[in-house]
């Protein structure tokens, strides 16, 4: 009964990496987000308060105006004085849009499904930053931006489908005419935009429509610095999909051909799509400081490619607001599933476990269990289910190692302080009686992917946003006992909170680290002896931040661990057999395969160098 050192090795690896990769993004982010206040000081510095891409676009945009009306021919695209800006509302179960006619472009984007952390309306949307506009020519040599000229707002209409449309339409007194038509599907995130241009070849130049896109990510839910952490620019390339962080850098330049970009925070997202590509797009962003409330602000300028000549022309784009679930990102079809982060950099690998594997069985469960607490119950039953043989192996090769103890112990005493020589007695005696030495360290090392495709999935699924459990009243957040303010040294090593599930994780970790050291057959090693200990007290830090379905479930995962180990080991494996058998295998032939042959020459030739440098030192 015991756990032999590399099953301890296996755990540790899996506790470093975990560790690792939390700390490295925690300091990335905090690192950049210093590095953007420093920026953000220096700019305000000189312009207080100003977005720099913004202004430098609005103060083209005021010039441009400006040389209009002192020329006196803003009158080319002159709106009826009868035609004030106006808010036209299209909605339907899941979206609630209004639409100004000063720009011809949304303004306010309600997600009726979801609320705000602190209860209130989700609004994606609400005018200020956000934009959509593109310069077009008035006459020569001079240009205006739609997003600053009044349309004449068309009727609202319904659709085949019962979903709702409108258009707002630009007309001057040479015949040639804008309209941004806009519809809105039943149930449905997405927006079809389409813009019709008449006398296309005057209106734009080059053959380009620049469209400016402008988009803000307000903060909606309670860990700001969180969602900022979250915060990435997805985008499809050449049919592939990629992202940036908006946590380490603040521009992309793309000069091949675009299906779509978007800005995503924690769990919503805004997107717009060319449904026959941009060309190109120069996309910079910023992240305000917390106290503005705002996760990200970025402006791209999407360049849409129109037919050279082209008197009339139409741009069929879409425009997304809404979850980033992946279930109804999927079914567009244009890859925007990809967006949710269920596994990135070294480990995107997992995130197929997650979705063809966790995510069916997540879905069915939650149908049919109210409480999401004990959907994350089951699951990790299920889960401990099907990992226990791996469990099995790594406790089986223990025993074996246990077994072995005295012999080992007495080729210790054989070899002295002549490690090398002991490295060598050991193998031979581990072939001899058929053991393994990695039977215990492999199997540990294949939980990695189980832990990490759980990391990414509970931070990344939208459907436990709000779900309360026991006292945790957000489990896609922490849950907090005690909040006991920033205390600038204890907040970056633990945090500003307690979180009741992290101390319970933490707890039954180190419980199953007192007991796996208790029967391990060899704790003479110091960092052996220590570091099962020393791991679960990092978690503490690591874990006090990550969301409670997370904790929950390591929670309940070490508890069911813990009961699992004393189980194999004290009722399943059978000592007394293991002893036979590797008496029986130390009667047969040893065949070596052809990895351990080579490790044998390996250590032997490094012995006899050691034995001739020990004799030169003697002499």
């Amino acid at each position: 009964m015991g756990m032999d050192r590399n099953t301890v090795i296996g755990f540790i690896l899996i506790g470093v990496l975990l560790v690792g990769m939390f700390y490295f993004n925690s300091r990335s982010n905090q690192a950049y987000l210093a590095e953007q206040k420093r920026i953000e000081d220096s700019i305000a510095a000189t312009k207080p308060k100003i977005n720099v891409t913004a202004a430098r676009l609005d103060s083209l945009k005021a010039d441009s105006l400006r040389k209009l009306n002192q020329q006196g021919i803003a009158t080319a695209f002159k709106t009826p004085d009868s035609v004030k800006e106006v808010l036209t509302i299209l909605e339907n179960e899941v979206l609630k849009i209004g639409f100004s006619n000063k720009g011809g472009q949304p303004k306010t984007v309600e997600l009726k499904k979801f609320k705000r952390y602190d209860g209130k309306p989700l609004v994606l949307e609400n005018g200020g930053f956000n934009k959509l506009s593109y310069p077009i020519n008035v006459v020569a040599n001079q240009i205006a931006y739609t997003g600053d000229l009044l349309f004449v707002p068309g009727t609202r209409t319904i659709n085949a489908d019962k979903g709702e449309s409108i258009s707002f339409t630009l007309k001057d007194s040479s015949g040639r005419e804008i309209i941004h038509q806009y519809s809105l599907h039943p149930g449905d995130y997405m927006i079809d935009l389409n813009i019709s241009l008449d006398g296309a070849d005057r209106l734009v130049s080059q053959n380009t429509l620049n469209l400016n896109w402008q988009t803000e990510a307000p903060q909606v839910e309670k860990v700001i610095s969180y969602e900022k952490q979250q915060a990435q620019l997805g985008y499809v390339k050449e049919g592939d999909y990629d992202y940036k962080s908006m946590a380490s850098s603040n521009d992309k330049k793309f000069d091949k051909p675009l299906d779509w970009l978007s800005v995503k925070q924690q769990f919503f997202l805004s997107a717009i799509i060319a449904k026959n590509k941009f060309s190109g797009a120069d996309v910079a962003w910023t992240v305000p400081d917390d106290s503005m409330h705002i996760v990200a602000q970025a402006t791209a300028n999407c360049r849409i490619s129109l037919p050279a000549g082209a008197v009339k022309a139409q741009v069929p784009l879409q425009l997304y607001y809404g979850p980033s679930d992946y279930n109804v990102l999927k079914k567009y079809g244009n890859q925007m599933q990809n967006i949710v982060p269920y596994g990135e950099g070294i480990f995107a690998f997992v995130k197929y476990i997650n979705r063809h594997f966790l995510l069916p069985i997540w879905d069915f469960l939650r149908k049919n269990v109210a409480s999401y607490g004990m959907v994350i119950l089951l699951l990790t039953l299920l889960i401990r289910l099907i990992t226990s043989p791996i469990l099995y192996k790594s406790y089986l090769s223990g025993a074996k190692m246990k077994a072995l103890k005295p012999e080992l112990d007495a080729l210790r005493e054989k070899c002295g302080d002549d490690k090398q020589a002991f490295s060598m007695e050991q193998m031979k005696l581990w072939k001899t009686a058929g053991v393994s030495p990695l039977g215990g360290c492999l199997p540990a090392l294949l939980q990695i992917p189980i832990f990490m495709s759980l990391y990414y999935f509970f931070q990344s699924n939208i459907s436990l946003r709000n779900e309360s459990f026991l006292w945790a009243k957000n489990l896609a957040s922490y849950d907090s006992i005690l909040d006991f303010g920033h205390v600038p040294l204890l907040d970056t090593l633990y945090g500003s909170h307690i979180s009741l599930f992290t101390l319970l994780a933490v707890l039954t970790s180190l419980i199953i680290s007192v007991y796996s050291m208790s029967s391990m057959q060899d704790n003479s090693n110091p960092v052996m002896k220590y570091m099962p200990y020393i791991f679960p007290v990092l978690l503490l830090g690591v874990f006090n931040r990550l969301p409670a379905a997370l904790t929950w479930y390591y929670t309940v995962s070490n508890t069911i661990t813990l009961i699992l180990q004393i189980v194999i080991q004290k009722y399943v494996i059978n000592h007394d057999k293991i002893r036979l058998q590797i008496e029986e295998n130390k009667k047969k032939p040893v065949k070596q395969s052809k990895l351990q042959e080579r490790m044998q020459a390996m250590q032997e030739s490094q012995k006899k160098l050691q034995d001739l440098k020990n004799k030169n030192s003697k002499r």
